[in-house]
């Protein structure tokens, strides 16, 4: 049973190693950033489970076909929020190679460029993306919960120990609080930008009257 969320930890090699750090810190660093840490450590961990359920439910039927690989790393997780993303985004269409495509087709894309990733299993990647669509449509609305459980669990072990790790950025939960660390983050201290001062001399002063021609100022 354990393996069903250890899958997404092994690699074969370097090459998909450094892959799988790629994906990690593109697709789940933004990911985080929009839910926090909190919803993102309880979706990593539900993404990887129903993957593995679903892989493991059509392998045998798609075995027949074609030569499944077994499923390892963490793309099928990485698709799940991908496809998440997508199908809650507010944009309709996106820019593709110079077309405008619609920000649904992303995913399949990605999809079929994931390939040509060394030892990824195609079968996995689509387990992950068809979980993240049906829970980005609401079908796993049971995963779901209020801001306010997350603003709680950001106050219990172990994410008060996640805070205090030095060089861990930690996304709180509460979506007022990220949009206050953002505008932070975004407004400029004052004094902190360099400036250059311009010296402007000050307008000669004309003479009141004729007689004061050959005063000085």
């Amino acid at each position: 049973v354990h393996r069903l969320i250890t899958y997404i930890f092994i690699y074969e090699d370097l090459i998909s190693l450094a892959c799988g750090a790629v994906i990690i810190w593109y697709f789940a660093g933004s990911f985080e950033k929009n839910v926090g840490t909190v919803k993102h450590c309880i979706l990593t961990a539900a993404f990887s489970v129903l993957s593995a359920l679903l892989y493991l439910f059509l392998q045998p039927l798609v075995s027949r076909l074609l030569e499944v690989g077994d499923a390892r790393g963490f793309m099928p997780v990485a698709f799940a929020m991908l496809g998440v993303s997508t199908t809650r985004s507010r944009m309709k269409r996106t820019l593709l190679l110079g077309y405008r495509v619609p920000v649904l087709l992303l995913p399949w894309f990605g999809l079929c460029l994931a390939w040509f990733v060394p030892h990824s299993s195609l079968l996995g990647n689509l387990c992950g993306l068809l979980v993240g669509e049906a829970y980005g449509l609401g079908y796993c609305f049971c995963l779901d919960f209020p801001e306010s459980v997350g603003s709680k669990l950001d106050q219990v072990f172990p994410f008060t120990l996640l805070k205090r790790i030095p060089g861990l950025k930690y996304i709180p939960g509460s979506l007022a609080e990220r949009r206050a660390s953002a505008n932070s983050m975004i407004k400029a201290v004052p004094g902190t930008y360099p400036t250059q001062s311009y010296h402007c001399p000050s307008p000669l002063a004309l003479p009141a009257h004729p007689s004061a021609q050959g005063q000085g100022f």
